[in-house]
């Protein structure tokens, strides 16, 4: 194979909708990058899990009681099994592990392989077997046998599949670090040691790269020493503690950075935090970004077509969106918006009216997210939409099944849904997913997002947004740091923090000021809400792209 190929290892990547190979942003963020790989004709090959029951299928009650179901898909309609076959040691027996192939297609049909590793095979035992079936499912034991799956197994696979001279491993978080194990055995075997040593440490750091996506601590997985050394069975590579040991335990977090040449954060607030908390670590920033064409909806679509020709190939060229006619913007988010509501109104059988101000709030329930910040005081809200003109929110997004905070946030906007049924339509959409999110960063009017600082860490849905012309309402943390021109791509809340956090109380009383004397009576004014809707995709949408992106990372990262 190509010795110029860049192996991008994530344990979650969202190759299609009928794929249940992701849970979120970060999966999202994956396929996203791969297809504007593909546009620009680079040599990747993607190595993830194949999750035979998905992240889970998520069901609500009229209470908004969360339940989960495992997802029913049939992987031969997506995926070609592949005839190669590898093994990985878990606890000294060994698991035979098969690899199914996806094509990530760019228009010009240049093909990037995405390999999903599958140990659902009857020479496994029936455990074994269940390894590859559930995204981020089942305990610590599991997620450390899937991390050895994906790590060790993903590097062993590209081997047998011809891959003998990769240029750079590209770990999307710490979840592949293993994979830096794994390329010091054969570090060590080619220069004939029994072990790896400190040479083979900066060999195998010169082809690493790490990019971390979260200031939270429940993201970086982290497995006691006793543990890994029994499914490991592997003592001795605690012996290079600076390495593989911390405190004990084994972060993978830690092992990324301490094996990675290069290594980023996902904005650049994000960049200034994690070198914060990795202050001994080198760390730069590359922003995310989403891939134009997949997100930008049918009406933009034609809009674009019509003005800027080429904008596909070209994401920059948005910029001149600044010349694009009021009311063609307007047409075009209008008739989005329509084809939403009317599908919220099948689906909740609510009444949702086009006419009025509709906020879009979706994204994994986790209570750092604070989904019901916006109703902390319901009074307060009440009386500002009674002055300032009507408002309607959507809510779409699934809690992690062992996350009870976070379910119970849910539950909570489904209590406020009635108590504000008189004043404020509010609606929570079940099982959210790629074709629900294209529908709501179409639909809505703007975007809510309210996370606790400094905790997101770039964020993309407003990217997707802002593509279609749709402006956001936000913390001012992530990308929004950078993307947010108060009054002309949208507007910022709340404050950045200098030491620890800003209130609920504080970011509330501020998220009100702002709906009631600039947003909603910004929207019912036509022209200047259009106008920012303008500025939204000549220097949003034009910027956070994946094709932006892509290309920072072969200029920082991949062929430097």
């Amino acid at each position: 194979m190509d010795s110029e190929t860049i192996a991008y290892f994530s344990m979650e990547i969202a190759l299609e909708e009928g794929i249940p190979s992701y849970s979120g942003g970060l999966g999202v963020l994956a396929g996203d990058m791969l297809r504007s790989a593909a546009d620009l004709k680079l040599p990747i090959a993607a190595v993830t899990l194949l999750y035979r029951k998905g992240y889970f299928y998520q069901k609500l009650n009229s209470q908004g009681i969360q339940s989960e179901r495992p997802v029913e898909w049939v992987v031969p309609d997506f995926l070609e099994e592949l005839p190669h076959r590898i093994e990985v040691s878990v606890e000294g027996r060994k698991i035979q592990v098969r690899a199914w192939q996806y094509n990530i297609t760019s228009k010009e049909g240049y093909s990037i392989p995405a390999y999903l590793l599958d140990t659902d095979l009857p020479e496994n035992s029936t455990w074994d077997r269940t390894l590859t079936h559930f995204l981020y499912g089942g305990d610590q034991y599991y997620r450390f046998c899937q991390e050895i799956v994906l790590g060790i197994g993903g590097v062993r696979m590209l081997r047998a599949l011809g891959y003998d001279q990769i240029r750079r491993f590209h770990m999307n978080e710490g979840h592949a670090s293993l994979l830096t194990l794994e390329l010091l055995d054969e570090e060590a075997l080619r220069a004939n040691k029994k072990q790896f040593t400190h040479e083979e440490v900066e060999i195998v750091k010169k082809k690493c790269i790490f990019t971390t996506h979260t200031p939270v601590v429940a993201g970086h997985d982290k497995f006691p020493r006793e543990m890994v050394e029994k499914v490991l069975q592997r003592k001795e590579i605690f012996d290079m503690k600076e390495v593989f040991c911390c405190e004990g335990i084994l972060n993978t977090t830690y092992l990324a950075l301490n094996l990675s040449h290069y290594i980023n954060g996902v904005a650049k607030r994000h960049g200034e935090i994690s070198r914060l908390m990795f202050a001994k670590y080198s760390i730069d920033s590359i922003t995310n970004g989403v891939h134009a064409a997949t997100w930008v909806s049918q009406a933009f679509q034609e809009l674009y077509d019509r003005h800027i020709p080429g904008w596909r190939e070209d994401n920059f060229s948005l910029r001149s969106a600044l010349s694009i006619p009021n009311s063609e913007i307007w047409n075009a988010h209008f008739k989005q918006k329509k084809l939403f509501i009317e599908y919220v109104n099948r689906e909740t059988n609510e009444g949702f009216d086009c006419n009025i101000l509709t906020l879009g709030f979706a994204r994994r329930s986790a209570t750092y997210k604070r989904g019901g910040l916006l109703f902390h005081d319901i009074l307060k809200l009440k009386e500002l939409v009674s002055k300032a003109g009507p408002i309607q929110v959507i809510y779409a997004g699934k809690a992690h099944p062992q996350d009870q905070p976070g379910k119970d946030v849910i539950k909570y906007i489904f209590q406020i849904k009635e108590q504000l049924k008189e004043s404020i339509k509010i609606v929570y959409l079940e099982n959210y997913d790629i074709d629900m999110a294209k529908k709501m960063t179409s639909g809505v009017d703007i975007w809510l997002n309210t996370p606790q600082t400094p905790m997101e860490a770039s964020g993309t849905s407003g990217m997707k947004a802002a593509l279609n012309g749709i402006p956001m309402l936000s913390i001012p943390d992530g990308w929004w740091v950078e993307g947010c021109i108060e009054g002309i791509t949208g507007w910022t809340f709340g404050k950045t923090p200098i030491n620890g956090t800003t209130t609920d109380a504080s970011d509330a009383n501020d998220l009100y000021n702002k709906l009631e004397n600039v947003v909603i009576p910004t929207f019912y004014d036509r022209d200047r809400f259009i106008n920012i809707m303008r500025h939204c995709i000549s220097l949003n949408g034009s910027f956070f792209n994946t094709q932006r992106m892509i290309q920072q990372y072969v200029t920082k990262a991949y062929f430097r």
